[in-house]
């Protein structure tokens, strides 16, 4: 049986890291923690997201992740492909599309 996400879900925002395998959003946005990255221009994660490309209205699609735990995973992001940790994935903040499959 395919489920799909319930319009009334879809377009709530929520967390990358909690998307699984083939799953498409849209970002909505980066959550900062304020904490530096450990570069010596102090970049926290939020800045470095940003950087490679996390920005509002960006589609993405989670493309794989390792078992067991799903830590790292894998997002293609444009023509990019990204390995993402459960501390960046759960700072990008996403919708899912209405009818996407969860």
């Amino acid at each position: 049986m395919i489920s799909r996400v319930p319009e009334h879900i879809a377009g709530l925002p929520v967390a990358l890291s909690s998307l699984r395998k083939g799953e498409t959003a849209v970002v909505v946005g980066v959550r900062d923690d304020h904490l530096d990255v450990g570069d010596e221009v102090r970049s926290t994660l939020a800045q470095r997201l940003l950087e490679l490309g996390f920005i509002p209205g960006e589609a993405l699609t989670v493309t794989g992740a390792i078992w067991p735990g799903g830590d790292p995973i894998a997002v293609r992001l444009g023509r990019s492909m990204f390995a993402l940790r459960q501390r960046e994935a759960a700072a990008v903040m996403v919708t899912r599309p209405v009818g996407a499959l969860p």
